[in-house]
């Protein structure tokens, strides 16, 4: 029993040390010093006579302030946890019930650390950006197509895992079963920075229900941010070629009867958009031109990268095309992320939404080197 103890009590020093020094590399990257600065700016301002004057503008500081005193007191209490449960450890000496609290609390604090680590990588212009989400069928026939729509329902199923508004805006059905093509937007606080993890390449390898073999078939994801309407994107009105439809899909009598869906074309960049989501065609077409502007936004983006950072830009052209994830259902199951190595046994539960372990693993696999 006594050996017993000293070993978990071994364990545990070295998973607190480790915690320890993860938390204190932590605090520079996560601009602590200046969050509490700017908290104390935020304070003389909020105790100005006039601070109310402009509702709007208040409402927005203190929003702000909320923000940074969240991110600070998370630092603070993975930290304080840690010194906590050292002094508990070493006054635990070899008592084992003490012991097994001391690991329950660890563990608690070993989530709090990693979830500062997820929130380092969170740090990028429109990661708190809902996110615009594209399925586009690839190669595979019939079998791509029903791939695509166990993608689609993948995302919104991690959506309802994780507190994000999943909203289709737009479907393709296929024939004889599947979808070619499907648009959705992510809503929630980091969408974008999560789902920013998606884009790439899907393989998928079954037993086909149309060829009676095993087969390989593949997907592709795109993913932009949704931006703000203050943002500034020209576009020329007269480089747009606007056409309504009949919208298809579910919605009942309506869908069949009026020409609501709508579908843009901006000529210049060869970008097209639809939208069938709302019920009349001007909401659709609003909804159409703010995933237009939000493309738009990604390309001017990328197209700066390129021309400040091109190895950086290289690299963000390559993740678009490139095989990111297999999804292996014969002859063995398997579901593998190709640039983080996360792998698990249970494809299943991944197609029904448990992604978040490959989004994180992603994330934190491209934390730069300490």
């Amino acid at each position: 029993m006594a050996t017993s103890a000293a070993n978990l009590a071994a364990d545990l020093k070295r998973t607190l040390d480790d915690l320890g020094a993860r938390v204190a590399a932590l605090e520079a990257p996560l601009d602590i010093a200046h969050k509490t600065a700017r908290i104390a700016e935020l304070d003389d301002r909020m105790s100005a006579p006039d601070f109310w004057d402009k509702p709007e503008a208040a409402q927005a500081v203190q929003r702000e302030r909320t923000e940074l005193d969240n991110a600070i007191r998370a630092f603070a209490s993975a930290r304080k946890g840690v010194v906590d449960l050292k002094e508990l450890l070493e006054m635990a000496g070899e008592d084992e019930p003490t012991l097994r609290d001391v690991d329950v609390d660890t563990q608690k604090v070993a989530r709090e650390v990693r979830g500062l680590e997820l929130r380092r990588m969170l740090r990028g212009k429109n990661d708190g950006n809902n996110a615009i989400l594209g399925i586009n069928v690839g190669q595979g026939g019939a079998d791509a197509q029903e791939f695509s729509e166990m993608l689609l329902r993948m995302y919104k199923r991690y959506g309802e895992r994780n507190g994000f508004d999943v909203e289709v805006v737009d479907v393709i059905p296929a024939e004889p079963s599947g979808i070619k093509s499907a648009t959705v937007i992510v809503k929630g606080e980091n969408a974008y920075g999560f789902m920013k993890s998606e884009q790439g390449v899907h393989r998928l390898v079954r037993m086909s229900p149309f060829s009676g073999k095993r087969e390989t078939s593949f997907a592709g994801v795109s993913v932009v941010p949704e931006i703000a309407d203050d943002i500034d994107i020209d576009i020329n009105p007269a480089d747009l070629e606007i056409s309504t439809m009949r919208s298809g899909g579910a919605g009942g009598q309506h869908v069949n009867k009026t020409e609501s869906a709508v579908q843009i074309l901006h000529k210049p960049s060869g970008l097209y958009v639809r939208c069938q989501q709302e019920r009349s065609q001007l909401q659709n077409k609003m909804l159409a031109m703010k995933l237009l502007r939000a493309r738009l936004y990604d390309i001017e983006v990328k197209k700066r990268l390129a021309e400040k950072d091109k190895a950086e830009a290289a690299k963000m052209e390559a993740s678009f095309g490139s095989q990111i994830r297999n999804y292996v259902l014969a002859p063995y199951r398997l579901a593998k992320d190709l640039r983080s190595g996360h792998e698990v046994g249970n494809v299943d539960a991944v197609l029904d939404g448990d992604i978040q372990q490959f989004i994180e693993a992603y994330l934190l696999s491209q934390a730069p080197a300490a």
